[in-house]
């Protein structure tokens, strides 16, 4: 398969099942509601050292939100339900209940619950009140700008982690340039996020290490640094591999967000530096879900 002078390499990105939930942070304003999203979601690229992968979803407009103020949707995932549910109260007890005007609520409908201020409200040292408003319980915790408002519970469904692509380019400008597009076409998808730093990771990684204590380390095929002595799977021309990592409510949404964000690189073509689309993958033994690239574009009425 060829798109705009980009091949399309005829293998799968290898995805695995995790625990994810959806959480709302609102503001006295915009500005500060995504001051405390961005704290929450610091440090939350890979489940590999991070313990949790965490991303700004979207922005929120006051009639999005249950106390009518501007806020962020931001979505997180695990690889266990303890996991999650752990990430979850100690990353919102640090940044949501730390930031000013910041209040935090459940952004799912479905699920299973997992505490989010049921335990944070002792924080209040007694003073903290509770009120239920259509089934919902929130909690009122005093703190010195007034009250730090939080929803007692959030719901935690199965999801899906890992779901990626990777950008063959000439050189570093063309792969930034090109995954730049790609991520801002993504970021229009809902019910994703690409965790990494702008959604992009050079650090691509292979499971297992010579060294016995590293459960993952570099992905050497893709390293332009080391073709010549080791089996590479760049292009001649290619001196630069980015990627692209989406976690997903569903594999459904994983699909469609890898489909706009490969258009995104195609577009862009082999005129602008992009030489082919690939995918991580282990040969199919970590994870069951299977997003093949070719099948994916074909679907989207790609040439």
């Amino acid at each position: 398969m060829n798109i705009n002078g980009v091949h399309i390499e005829d293998t799968f990105a290898e995805a695995f099942g995790m625990r994810g939930t959806r959480l709302l942070i609102t503001g006295e304003n915009l500005k500060w509601a995504y001051h405390g999203a961005t704290a929450l979601t610091g440090f939350a690229t890979s489940v590999i050292a991070c313990g949790a992968e965490a991303g700004i979803e979207r922005k929120l407009d006051p009639s999005e939100t249950p106390d009518g103020r501007p806020g962020a949707s931001v979505l997180m995932f695990a690889t266990s339900s303890k996991e999650l549910a752990s990430q979850v109260e100690r990353r919102v007890g640090q940044t949501i209940l730390t930031c000013p005007t910041a209040s935090c609520f459940g952004g799912l409908t479905e699920g299973d619950p997992i505490a989010l201020g049921k335990n944070l409200r002792y924080f209040g040292d007694g003073w903290q009140a509770s009120k239920v408003v259509n089934g919902r319980r929130f909690w009122r915790v005093p703190v010195m700008d007034g009250e730090f408002v939080c929803e007692e519970t959030t719901r935690m469904v199965r999801a899906v982690g890992g779901g990626n692509f990777l950008i063959l380019t000439r050189n570093s400008q063309d792969a930034l340039a090109a995954a730049e597009a790609a991520i801002e076409a993504m970021r229009k998808v809902p019910n994703v996020i690409m965790p990494f730093p702008g959604g992009v990771v050079r650090s691509g990684s292979k499971v297992g290490s010579r060294y016995k204590t590293l459960p993952a380390s570099t992905n050497d095929a893709f390293c332009p640094t080391l073709r010549g002595v080791v089996k590479s799977d760049l292009p001649d021309e290619a001196g630069c591999c980015l990627e692209i990592v989406i976690d997903g409510l569903t594999a459904d949404d994983i699909t469609i967000a890898m489909r706009v964000g490969m258009q995104a690189v195609c577009e862009r073509g082999r005129e602008n530096g992009v030489i082919a689309l690939s995918a991580g993958n282990y040969g199919g033994k970590l994870g069951q879900f299977h997003f093949k690239l070719r099948e994916i574009m074909a679907e989207g009425g790609a040439q």
